[in-house]
């Protein structure tokens, strides 16, 4: 509020400093760069989501003693793009009969191999597959108890868990196929105190 003298009287009237003129403009500034932060922000954490990588959180137990119920994961979707999976890889990928269910298996056989489950052994193509993740002997080889051929862009996954895993001994999972794939589990962030890389080989 300021006074001017206008035909012999002072009157009061409101007028802008070039002080506050300035703060307003400096207000602004710092609103429109907090806007285009904040979108900065929210464009990148999408990118990342998109193609670097993902949360997500296991449910159940057919990966233990790997991965426990609870266990809150990042999942690595940009390493394959530059190479293929390999074995022993803990891969996640939709479950087809159920829109947004995800599950997570390590990679048993390879594209090419002929895989089989005999008297409690991994057989691929024909000799017995030395590995340490399952937690006992396979009572139930399901559709592997027949040979199951593997085509070129086709996986097939086991739980570690093995006597309490859907995996690709059921017809409801099956062969996994490479553009199914979403990516590799590759950090535990929960609980803190397993927190780390996750092994895969």
């Amino acid at each position: 509020m300021g006074r001017i003298r206008r035909r012999g009287k002072e009157v009061e009237e409101d007028f802008i400093s070039e002080g506050d003129v300035e703060r307003d403009k400096s207000s602004l500034r710092e609103l429109l760069e907090m806007i285009l932060y904040i979108g900065v922000v929210l464009v990148i954490t999408f990118l990342i989501i998109t193609f670097v990588g993902q949360r997500t959180h296991v449910s159940g137990d057919s990966m233990k003693n790997t991965l426990s119920h609870g266990d809150q994961l990042i999942v690595d979707k940009i390493t394959y793009r530059f190479r293929d999976p390999v074995r022993y890889d803990i891969i996640v990928f939709p479950y087809q009969y159920e829109e947004n269910t995800f599950y997570i298996k390590r990679i048993i056989g390879l594209p090419g191999e002929t895989v089989q489950i005999a008297e409690g052994e991994i057989y691929i193509d024909g000799e017995v597959l030395q590995e340490s993740y399952g937690r006992e002997v396979i009572r139930d080889p399901g559709t592997a108890a027949e040979p199951i051929s593997l085509g070129e862009d086709e996986y097939f996954v086991l739980g570690d868990n093995r006597n309490a895993s859907s995996d690709s001994r059921e017809p409801s999972v099956g062969k996994i196929h490479r553009k199914d794939i979403v990516g590799r589990a590759w950090i535990r962030i929960w609980p803190l105190n397993k927190a780390g890389i996750l092994k895969h080989q």
